[in-house]
């Protein structure tokens, strides 16, 4: 993904994870203040298979003392059934907002500016 790349210039320090495994460590490692997370994420890095551990890191972050504003990317869904519970999910596990791949690098930074704007009164938290 771009964004890392993007924000960097700006200050502003990404972290990123490849797995459920190393989003665990970075999530129990760091101060998080806004988290985008893909529930498509496999739950170990290489592991194709299996159940994916994006919905496992939402509950990681919801149980923080403070939990960060949490954007949630999400695959395609089957149907419009399908995309409303996984909608119900997000929502109910802290979502700030869910988007759908694939996403243009606009909408996630048009997520992040809402972010901004609602938790942060328009200035990224600092350190």
């Amino acid at each position: 993904m771009q964004l890392p790349s993007l924000l960097e210039p700006m200050g502003i320090c990404s972290l990123t994870a490849n797995s459920g495994e190393e989003a665990t460590d970075v999530i129990e490692n760091n101060v998080i203040h806004i988290a985008l997370v893909d529930l498509s994420l496999p739950l170990r890095a290489g592991c194709t298979k299996g159940t994916p551990a994006g919905e496992r890191i939402l509950q990681l972050l919801r149980r923080l003392d403070s939990p960060p504003p949490t954007i949630v990317l999400r695959p395609r869904q089957a149907s419009q059934r399908a995309a409303d519970r996984s909608l119900a999910r997000s929502m109910q596990e802290g979502a700030f907002t869910v988007v759908d791949r694939p996403a243009r690098l606009e909408t996630i930074l048009d997520a992040l500016r809402r972010v901004l704007r609602r938790c942060y009164r328009n200035e990224w938290p600092s350190y």
